[in-house]
């Protein structure tokens, strides 16, 4: 049995006072890793004072973005080298919104991949399809590729470790949501396509994620579905109270 993954992004949100209060807030109330896994992804500014404050407790903490390169002249950037020194536990890699605004190809995401797993960080894959792809029936196919593309070059106990967040772009942040049924279609489809690159083990393992406008109301179905271990969310991870009753849905999934 997968065990839930509950991830929130606060995307460019929170000073750094306001994001250190959330996690003190929130750490005593977060259940045993051993139900369900709880991440925050927070802006860099905030991991060295998150990972601080989580540590001891069930709270993870994630970067919301890496370059693949350890060091060099990349202005502005960030290393995995950098994010294991903090001690961070995950990184998304491939947001929708990375791909849209900063040139995120599936090459890159394939690269930073591989580089997560050299710098023991865990990553949270982002794939997804937009409005106009769907409405063409091409979401199976495109979400496959980039799937595909991904993963390509992990070993078999890389694969297992990957998250995989399945976030229909048209979804996100838009108060649409996909129907539970057409998430798992998907999520469903994702976890064929791993098994056919990686075998039945790894398929069967990986954890695959659903994301776009998910909140208390909506996640109970969500996780109630065959393929969908867990939720990357959005603007529903920036309230406390909201946040926790996503985790506790998480705990009670399984």
């Amino acid at each position: 049995m997968r065990k839930p993954i509950i991830a929130g992004n606060w995307k460019m949100n929170k000073l750094v006072a306001e994001g250190a209060r959330f996690v003190v807030d929130i750490r005593e109330k977060v259940p045993s890793g051993d139900e369900v896994d709880t991440v925050v992804c927070a802006p860099f500014v905030h991991l060295p004072f998150l990972t601080e404050a989580a540590r001891e407790y069930h709270v993870q903490i994630g970067a919301q973005n890496m370059h693949y390169e350890e060091s060099g002249a990349f202005t502005g950037e960030v290393s995995p080298q950098m994010l294991e020194d903090l001690l961070v536990d995950y990184v998304i890699i491939g947001h929708s919104e990375r791909r849209q605004y900063y040139n995120e190809t599936d090459e890159t995401v394939n690269k930073k991949t591989l580089a997560a797993f050299e710098n023991n960080l865990n990553p949270i894959v982002c794939v997804g399809e937009t409005l106009e792809q769907r409405d063409n029936n091409e979401t199976m196919s495109f979400v496959e590729g980039q799937v595909r593309q991904a993963l390509d070059g992990l070993t078999e106990e890389q694969a297992k470790q990957v998250v995989i967040a399945y976030e229909p772009i048209w979804a996100i942040g838009t108060g649409r949501t996909a129907t539970s049924e057409q998430a798992n279609e998907v999520c469903a489809h994702i976890r064929k396509v791993v098994k056919d690159q990686f075998g039945e083990d790894v398929s069967e393992a990986v954890r695959i994620q659903y994301g776009g406008s998910v909140k208390p109301a909506n996640i109970e179905e969500l996780l109630g579905m065959s393929d969908i271990d867990g939720a990357l969310v959005g603007g529903a991870s920036l309230k406390e109270e909201d946040f926790l009753k996503l985790v506790e849905a998480g705990q009670n999934a399984r």
